[in-house]
């Protein structure tokens, strides 16, 4: 996949999905021996939860992985109204260093890091954010740090970036493997953030209508 054949979650096509949703309850994937990190952490508890459907493909990817290597958990829910703060402040710092471009540039141009709001994985309890440890807990080497933007990465975010390391590449291909085979789909301009059962979910497997919307944290 090249980074011009990435559908991005700006497209018009992800926003058509309609919303089935299932009525699954958020839950807690520190309680379910999930290594959960905690650089995300919220006082209400937000970051660790995701769908129920979400973290038991979590579950079945984590058993799938090589033996020495786990899944470490970075972020599953994200509240709307974080949502929509994150994709603003990255639009405005993107505007800043575009003066030029327009209000659609800049908005396809930021959802290549942060969904927009009305559609995002993240706020239907669809989306996780991961990387792998070792059985030390130290982080594999993955390419660019969780989270690294376009900008920062030079493109390196981008699951299949070219000029990777060999051991980067073949730790992207482990997760890869594990997680596709559990049933997510991969956001291609990210390679830590994978989806089940959002809009961009239902788009890429070519469901007729997404599983999860936007819910709020009771």
């Amino acid at each position: 996949m090249t980074a011009s054949s990435i559908v991005l979650m700006s497209d018009r096509r992800v926003a058509a999905i309609p919303v089935h949703d299932r009525g699954e309850a958020l839950v807690d994937a520190r309680a379910h021996d999930l290594r959960v990190d905690d650089r995300k952490q919220d006082t209400t508890g937000a970051w660790a939860h995701v769908r129920q459907g979400v973290l038991t493909r979590l579950q079945q990817a984590q058993a799938l992985l090589p033996d020495g290597v786990k899944l470490l958990f970075v972020e599953g829910y994200r509240p709307p109204s974080l949502q929509r703060r994150y994709f603003e402040e990255y639009s405005a710092e993107l505007a800043r260093a575009h003066p030029d471009w327009r209000a659609a540039e800049l908005r396809e141009a930021a959802s290549r890091f942060v969904s927009p709001p009305e559609i995002a994985p993240h706020s239907a309890g669809a989306a996780v954010d991961v990387t792998l440890i070792d059985d030390q807990g130290r982080e594999l080497d993955m390419g660019t740090r969780v989270n690294a933007s376009p900008e920062e990465s030079d493109g390196a975010c981008y699951t299949d970036a070219p000029d990777l390391s060999a051991r980067a590449r073949m730790n992207r291909a482990a997760l890869g493997g594990a997680l596709s085979t559990a049933g997510f789909i991969n956001y291609g301009t990210e390679w830590w953030h994978w989806s089940f059962g959002d809009r961009y979910w239902a788009l890429q497997t070519g469901q007729p209508a997404a599983l999860y919307g936007p819910v709020e944290l009771p």
